[in-house]
């Protein structure tokens, strides 16, 4: 089996369709029960999201800022992904945020069982996201 046709990539492809598309239906599907997302940082979306419903709350207010990502590597196991893209935002202001990041997505039982998230400048990350939730 090579690497692309791995299940866990699969999965991984998975969830960025369904993220793409706003498919509350399939991130349920993708996404173990007991779901957790760790996002590091000073700032409001910080913290860790539980549950389908915390994730699909904290992907709706990240989508509110136009963030874009594009894919720049991955790497599977038997047990987990790791993502590595870069991330940006066009925004009106022309202060957007670009930053790479990579994502570890631990799986369990072929779902996504837990998320955790590495920035490449988490100071720059904070920055943006406290002044994007003053300017609401």
């Amino acid at each position: 089996m090579s690497n692309s046709n791995h299940p866990n990539l699969i999965l991984i492809h998975r969830f960025f369709d369904a993220y793409a598309n706003n498919n509350v239906a399939e991130l349920s599907e993708v996404f173990h029960p007991d779901v957790k997302w760790h996002i590091p940082g000073a700032h409001p979306l910080s913290g860790t999201k539980v549950g389908v419903t915390g994730i699909v709350d904290y992907l709706a207010k990240l989508g509110k800022y136009n963030f874009q990502a594009e894919g720049i590597v991955m790497g599977v196991s038997e047990e987990h992904v790791i993502d590595c893209h870069r991330n940006w935002s066009n925004d009106e202001d022309g202060e957007g945020l670009n930053n790479m990041s990579c994502l570890l997505w631990k799986i369990e039982d072929n779902k996504i069982k837990e998320v955790f998230n590495f920035p490449q400048d988490q100071h720059v990350v904070d920055a943006y996201f406290n002044r994007k939730f003053k300017e609401q």
